[in-house]
This record gives structure tokens, C-alpha cells and sequence, in this order.
């Protein structure tokens, strides 16, 4: 069949020179297509699909043989208008859309949303010590988490399909720690403004405590399997490179900076949560490579296991603190009491709100159904996500609902490196540049 009689596929002009479809062909059979003495350059279509391109991104590469002249990457596939939605709905409710961005971090999401609508209403210094702990001791963790799948997914694009096994592994662990504090194995919204949503439910101190002791005989499985390991370092190392002044030009941040050697972390440069009472330190490597990607988030986790241990001594001192502002002009309803079949409000909790305080009942309606108002002003407060610097810029109008909502994301801006990182090597190197930025497209696309 003609592709003039084809209805899937009419026929096209295209200014990029003559278009090949490649489907597995060696290179001989598709250089034969080609004329005498034209340049065996050709442009080919990478993704988007799973694995291979980190996610659903699109990346068009120009080839001459296996070697890659041009990388130029398409973005988009998995846009859903977060940001647009946020201004439609009330500050509080912008958490359960901006957790579900970078949807491998987001606790991330939710904590600078939360800190940008804190600045705005001049609450940064009442919200709860306990409060802040949790937050810090759910971001390490999702840390981890992130790290996990990063070198998880990672490793089975270049076929190292035993450190994927192993890093889901873990990261179901941590995601069954997320469950059991917040209910949710992930898109939580329990970052809120003012605080957290609940409080640590009975045993989850114990639970932590044994993860951490858990881990600390796990993660050395993946230094065994990698660090030293001759094929993936001959996969990784060289490759991707990306030195300091590419870096600062481009405004990577994240494990990408720190692979150069430079020492930036927001935790340690612009505290937030109480990060500067942790003990941690900020890891560096510095080969410029993918290797040095991967050495960083590996050691990075060590760092995170360090705070989590941290916060979890500071919380057992803190049994019964309150963990939301107690402004309740602005505290969302968060301390209720599960009903006895584990769904829904305790009955007391109705009983008050329904039976004994019109005024209760009245105030319950007005900040569920409108939201609390913020003052007109903007604010910018970044954190340091697992993939570099995250932040949101809030702008308010005054009224209940953000009057614009943007996120800097760190998969975003670090993609800017993927021709710089790409072009040069070879095809098989570019899976390996790609996974050592760790993009998100939920994050990309938002």
C-alpha cells in the first residue's frame, strides 16, 4: 500500500532532508537507502517512550554512523496544567496538585509550595517545631526514595537489571513508611501551610528506626555492585561530561553541580525547616561525568539516613506537640481523630462541629468550601529536591486562591544540557546522559 492510500499516513514534505524510519535494521541496510556520496547523516526519533528515555521524553538526534552530531530534546508529553488548575482552587488546595509535579519527590513539591504561602502570610516563625522535624524527615526520606529509583531505572537502561531489582526493592520500604504516616503511598498533600496534615500515628518512630538500621546493611549492596564494577564504569565515566562553567551557565543544579566538585546545597547556603541544626554534609565528586552523578546520590543517601536518624530522637522528645499553627483563621482541620472503623472523623470530632458550636461549624464551612485569604504580594522560597533547586513563585492578589503559580523545576532546566552532554558520543551514550540528569517529565511538563 501506497502511503497516499494509507489513512494513517498521507503523504509529507519535511525541510530536514529525506526522513528514515528505523525499526531495528542494522546500519548497512539503512545506509543503503542512501545515494552515492551523500553524507551518511541521518535524523532519528528517540522516544518518547519507556525506559531508555527517562520517561516520556522526545529526543531528536542527528546521526553519522553510531555517533551522535546533533541531540536536540522535545518535551510536552505529559503536560497537565498544574499550574493553571492552582489558580482555581484554594491555597490549600494547590497541594494536592503540585505534589503530583515531580511525582518521584513529592513531599518537595508540597514544602516550597508551603513555604512560599507561609512567607506570604507572615507565618515562617509560628509554624510548630514538631511541624518542621516532619517535614524534614519526610523530604529525606522521599530523598532517598528518589535517589533509588534514579539508580534503579538507571541501571536498567544500560542492562544492569540487578541494581533495578534491588532499588525498587528498597523503595518500597520507604513508600511503605510514606503509608503509614500519611496514609498515601504517594501524592500525599501533607506538607500544608501552617504545618503538616497529622500527627506520627502510633509505631511509626519504631518503623523508622528500623528502616534506618535496615538500610544501613543495604545501601553498601550498591557500592558492591557499581562503584567499582568495570562495566559500568565503562559505561558511565567520560561520559555525559559536563564541567563547572557548563553547569553554571546552564543552571544545572542538583547532583549534576556537585559531580563538578561545587559544594552547593540549599540545605547548607539557604536553610530552611531548621536545616541548619542537622548534622549532614554536603557531597561532592569530581570526574564531571555520570559516574560522578552516581557517586554523589549514593552518598547522598548516607547523608539523608544521617537526618531521618536525626529527626527521628527530635520527635521522640516532642510526643503530643502540636504539628499545625495554632492560628485557626488559617490552620487547615487537621488534628481529627479517625472514626473507629479507620475511615472518616472520629464522631466526637462531628459531634463537636454539628452539636455544640454554631460558631465551630460556621468557621469548619468557610475554610473548607473558600479558603483562607492571603495578603497581595509575592514570594520565591527554593528547596533542595533530589534533583537540584525546586522552587515555587507564588504571587497573590489578596484572595483565597493564588493569582499565579510557577514552578522552577530542576528536571526542567537541567534537560538544557542534553546537547551539550549528547553530541560527540555515541547513541548508547545518551541513554546513559540522560539518566544521569534524572529528569521527571511530570516535573518538565507540570
Amino acid at each position: 500500500m501506497s502511503t497516499t492510500d494509507d489513512i494513517y499516513a498521507g503523504t509529507s514534505e519535511t525541510t530536514e532532508g529525506r526522513v528514515f524510519t528505523v525499526t531495528g535494521q542494522d546500519w548497512d541496510q539503512i545506509a543503503e537507502g542512501l545515494d552515492d556520496g551523500v553524507e551518511e547523516r541521518v535524523v532519528v526519533n528517540m522516544g518518547p517512550q519507556h525506559p531508555s528515555t527517562h520517561g516520556v521524553l522526545r529526543l531528536i538526534l542527528e546521526l553519522e554512523g553510531e555517533t551522535v552530531t546533533e541531540a536536540r530534546c522535545g518535551i510536552g508529553y505529559l503536560h497537565t496544567g498544574i499550574e493553571k488548575n492552582m489558580e482555581f482552587r484554594s491555597w490549600v488546595q494547590g497541594t494536592t496538585f503540585c505534589t503530583r509535579m515531580d511525582y518521584l519527590s513529592p513531599f518537595f513539591n508540597e514544602a516550597t509550595y508551603s513555604l512560599g504561602v507561609e512567607r506570604l502570610l507572615g507565618i515562617e516563625d509560628d509554624i510548630p517545631e514538631k511541624a518542621d522535624v516532619m517535614r524534614v524527615l519526610l523530604m529525606e526520606l522521599n530523598r532517598i526514595s528518589s535517589h533509588l529509583v534514579a539508580i534503579a531505572t538507571g541501571g536498567m537502561e544500560i542492562g544492569a537489571l540487578t541494581v533495578m531489582t534491588i532499588g525498587f526493592r528498597e523503595r518500597e520500604l520507604v513508600l511503605d513508611l510514606f503509608e503509614l504516616i500519611t496514609g498515601l503511598r504517594m501524592n500525599h498533600a501533607f506538607i500544608r501551610p501552617g504545618g503538616v496534615a497529622q500527627d506520627l500515628p502510633p509505631g511509626a518512630l519504631d518503623e523508622i528506626r528500623g528502616f534506618i538500621a535496615l538500610m544501613k546493611k543495604r545501601l553498601p549492596e550498591y557500592a558492591a555492585l557499581c562503584n567499582a564494577n568495570p562495566i559500568f564504569k565503562a559505561r558511565l565515566e567520560d561520559v555525559g561530561h559536563l564541567e563547572l562553567e557548563g553547569c553554571l551557565a546552564l543552571g544545572l543544579t542538583g547532583p549534576p553541580l556537585r559531580a563538578t566538585g561545587y559544594p552547593w546545597d540549599l540545605r547548607k547556603s539557604e536553610p530552611y525547616c531548621g536545616y541548619e541544626t542537622y548534622d549532614f554534609d554536603v557531597q561532592t565528586w569530581d570526574t564531571c561525568d555520570s559516574y560522578g552523578r552516581f557517586r554523589v546520590r549514593l552518598a547522598e543517601m548516607w547523608e539523608s539516613l544521617k537526618i531521618v536518624e536525626q529527626t527521628a530522637d527530635r520527635l521522640a522528645g516532642l510526643e503530643g506537640a502540636p504539628v499545625m499553627v495554632a492560628d485557626k483563621k488559617i490552620a487547615w482541620p487537621s488534628q481529627l481523630a479517625i472514626g473507629s472503623d479507620g475511615m472518616g472523623n472520629s464522631l466526637d470530632h462531628i459531634r463537636h462541629i454539628m452539636g455544640e458550636s454554631m460558631e465551630a461549624l460556621i468557621h469548619h464551612f468557610k475554610l473548607v468550601t473558600e479558603g483562607f485569604r492571603v495578603p497581595a504580594g509575592q514570594a520565591y522560597v527554593p528547596v533542595e529536591g533530589p534533583r537540584g533547586e525546586l522552587g515555587a513563585h507564588l504571587v497573590s492578589d489578596g484572595g483565597t486562591r493564588p493569582f499565579r503559580a510557577h514552578f522552577r523545576d530542576p528536571s526542567f532546566t537541567n534537560l538544557q544540557a542534553t546537547s551539550v552532554m549528547s553530541e560527540g558520543g555515541m547513541v548508547s551514550d545518551v541513554i546513559v546522559a540522560i539518566a544521569s540528569i534524572d529528569p521527571v517529565m511530570g516535573g518538565v511538563d507540570r
